[in-house]
Parts: structure tokens; C-alpha cells; sequence
């Protein structure tokens, strides 16, 4: 899926702002060396950083209206290197300080496409709507990422929210158990074909949807009932698959072992 950049983001497992530290003159906020093209040479101007500043407080506020939920980032554009500088509501492990993630996911890869794009050329769209994502373990994000401009025109800053659409997918299943009827005239349905990560996923998602929880939630007898249950459905022959399970169930590799034993 699509990745945000410095277009959408995410840090620690709880909910939760890193603060920068106050620019100084060694501080890249502060520094005089020049400035990545598209943003303020010689340093940042009080406008670009009143605007940072203000930015900082739409995504606190953002961040904590959707606790545990969605993940809201603000990207500095002035410093590719540097460029996360306010991250709220932290869903993929990034912190303050960290570059950015390109088009490839919500890891911490350096600044690509979105966020050079952004900086390379103000005509670039202002607005990202609703594009796929992903978080670095896996869970499917649906990211939004808004460019902030100066009064030059140059982009200074991203805001970037990054829906953890897994949870909603959790729900969404579950509903979908509470209205379905059995239909015992309904042929079963086989397949030679071989499985894949994506639906190994969805096969952990709607075990735990049935039960009332999200995969994360399911105690050990449950878990160890759905990782038997993967083997037997030839699940765990794709490869990468027992790591996809350590990511979706928060669970180590040797403990999916001796769930299998």
C-alpha cells in the first residue's frame, strides 16, 4: 500500500507526543547551513517556524481526539534529515527527530517521493486523500497528508494522519458474523491455489473478530488454537508467515514454535 511520507506517519505502543528539544544553535531548527530546496534558506524565518508551532497544536489536539487509533505526525520539511517534529497518538514506532517514510510504507526509510516531491515543487498537490498504507508490522493504515505553505509559497510542513484500519476491520467482521445465516444448501468451496500473507491476515483477524477481540487481544489457549488451526489450513507454508504472526499477535517467534508442538 501506499506509504506516507512526510505526507502521513507513526512510535512507542502507547499513545503519546515526543516533544523536540528546544532549538539551539547547534540544533538543526537553529542551524544557518542551507536549507533543502523549496523551504527558507539560512535558517528558518519566524513565520515558517510560528507556522510549525501552530501546526504542533492541530496535531496534539487531532492525536487525542482518536486515542489508540489514528496516528498524527507533523513533518518538518526545512530538514529531510530530520523531519518528524511532532508525533502524536505514535502507531509505527517512529519518534521526533526521525526522517520520514517514502510511498512504501510507515517505516523509517529517508525522505522520498511525497515529502521531496513537496519540497522539490510547490505545485504539488496540498492535499493526499485517503491513500492505502501500511504500519511496519503489517496492520493496513489509511493515511491523509495535508502541505503547509508559507507566505512565499514554499512548503514548510506536513500534517499527516495514519488511520490503523485493522481495528475497524476487527469490527467490521465481527458485525458481519452477528448477521450471517448458515446456508446448508451452499456448496463447499476448495482451492489449489497457494495462500498468501494478505489472506493469512485476514484468516488471524476474523478468528479473533469471532471471539470479540483483535488479534493482539486473544489470550494463549486462543492463540495457540489459531496457529494450530493456520497450520492446518496450510497458512504457515507462505513464507514469512510465522513472522507476520509474531507482528499481528505481539507474540516471539519461539512462542509460535511451541504453540505448534
Amino acid at each position: 500500500m501506499t506509504a506516507p511520507d512526510a505526507a502521513p506517519d507513526a512510535a512507542p505502543d502507547h499513545p503519546g507526543r515526543d516533544r523536540p528539544a528546544p532549538a539551539s544553535a547547534d540544533t538543526p531548527a537553529a542551524a544557518d547551513g542551507p536549507r533543502a530546496h523549496g523551504a527558507s534558506g539560512g535558517g528558518p524565518s519566524g513565520e515558517d517556524e510560528l507556522l510549525l508551532r501552530e501546526a504542533e497544536k492541530i496535531a496534539v489536539a487531532l492525536g487525542r481526539m482518536f486515542p489508540g487509533l489514528c496516528e498524527v505526525v507533523l513533518h518538518d520539511l526545512r530538514d529531510p534529515d530530520q523531519a518528524i517534529r511532532a508525533i502524536e497518538n505514535n502507531l509505527s514506532g517512529r519518534s521526533v527527530g526521525d526522517p520520514p517514510p517514502g510511498l512504501g510504507g510507515l517505516g523509517g526509510a529517508p525522505m522520498t517521493e511525497l515529502g521531496l516531491a513537496r519540497i522539490r515543487d510547490p505545485d504539488y498537490p496540498g492535499v493526499l486523500q485517503n491513500y492505502p498504507n501500511r504500519f511496519p508490522d503489517g496492520r493496513p493504515a489509511k493515511s491523509t497528508s495535508i502541505g503547509l505553505k508559507n507566505s512565499r509559497g514554499a512548503y514548510v510542513a506536513a500534517l499527516c494522519l495514519n488511520l490503523d484500519v485493522s481495528l475497524l476491520g476487527t469490527a467490521a467482521r465481527s458485525l458481519a458474523n452477528l448477521v450471517r445465516t448458515d446456508d446448508s444448501d451452499e456448496p463447499l468451496a476448495e482451492t489449489l491455489r497457494a495462500r498468501s500473507l494478505d489472506e493469512l491476515r485476514a484468516a488471524v483477524e476474523e478468528f479473533a473478530a469471532a471471539r470479540g477481540h483483535t488479534p493482539r487481544g486473544l489470550d494463549a489457549a486462543a492463540r495457540r488454537e489459531l496457529v494450530r488451526s493456520l497450520r492446518e489450513r496450510g497458512f504457515l507454508q507462505v513464507k514469512h508467515s510465522v513472522q507476520a504472526l509474531t507482528d499481528l499477535l505481539g507474540i516471539s517467534r519461539a512462542t509460535v514454535y511451541n504453540y505448534l508442538r
